[in-house]
Order: structure tokens, then sequence, then C-alpha cells
């Protein structure tokens, strides 16, 4: 048997520690946050996507009944960048909740299975790694890539 040792590289940055373009990210997510339809987890994402021009696309989670049918605020801000700017490419993703008391996440949150597979796809699409700001409250962390947070995907990107 050989045993196989997987790592990833993940920052720790306070707020102001970020550059300006990433301060602004993070302040779009978390008002993001407050477009989150989520009648059900009251649990309220917001995403910011920065394009290669300096457009930026927000998203925010938009449950359902049906769960298959919700959409996640990564998700929904990479399909709409997508469709709205195929040509640009996205560069980075700034991601924010906040609870069921409306507070802001004390640890960053991570993306789920699936948004961390459309996150693959659009590096490939692209052939740009992601720069991925997970808020927390008093804390981000700062990913090269998705591949960090999902090392064994469906692509050879």
């Amino acid at each position: 048997m050989k045993e196989i040792k997987l790592t990833s590289n993940i920052a720790e940055y306070t707020l102001e520690e970020l550059c300006q373009e990433e301060q602004q990210l993070v302040s779009i997510a978390n008002k993001s946050t407050f477009r989150s339809y989520a009648p059900y987890s009251k649990f309220c994402v917001g995403a910011a996507l920065l394009l290669d021009d300096g457009t930026i696309i927000e998203g925010c989670n938009q449950e359902n009944a049906a769960f298959g049918v919700t959409m996640c605020a990564e998700r929904s801000a990479l399909f709409a960048a997508g469709a709205q700017h195929p040509y640009k490419t996205p560069v980075k993703i700034a991601i924010s909740a906040r609870n069921e008391h409306g507070a802001y996440l004390d640890n960053p949150i991570s993306p789920c299975g699936i948004c961390r597979q459309a996150m693959i796809e659009t590096e490939t699409r692209y052939h740009n790694p992601l720069t991925i700001l997970l808020i927390g409250r008093d804390k981000i962390y700062r990913i090269e890539g998705i591949k960090h947070l999902m090392p064994l995907s469906f692509t050879d990107f």
C-alpha cells in the first residue's frame, strides 16, 4: 500500500490586511446576504464575483420547497457571469453568510460540494484559478484555486 498525502494552502487574513479590491468584494458579498431568499434554512448566503475587466456580479442563495431547485449564492453568481459575460474571465469570488439570527458567521463559510464542482468547471472553462475569499466575522480565508478545497476533482486543470 502507498499512502498519498493531500494538502491545502489557506491563508488567514483580517479585513484590513486584504487589498482594497478584495475588501470591496467582501463588502458586496456581505450586502448580498440581505437579498437571499431562505425561508426554510434561515441561512442567508451572499457572493461577489470579480471578472477580469473589473465587473462584479452578485449572487445570493434562493431556496425552494423542492430543495433540489434551490440555488446557492456561489452558483448564482458564477452562472449569471457565464450567461451575461461569457467572454470575461472570473478571477475572484467572496462568500459570506448570516445565520438564522441575522448575525454574520464567526468562522468563514465554505462552499458546498456542488458549488465547488461549479468552481472547478469555471476554472477549467477559463483556464484560470479563482481566488476564493471565505468570510467570517473576524477572519477571512484566502485560497488560490478551488483545488485546495476539492483536491480530487473531475478535471485535469
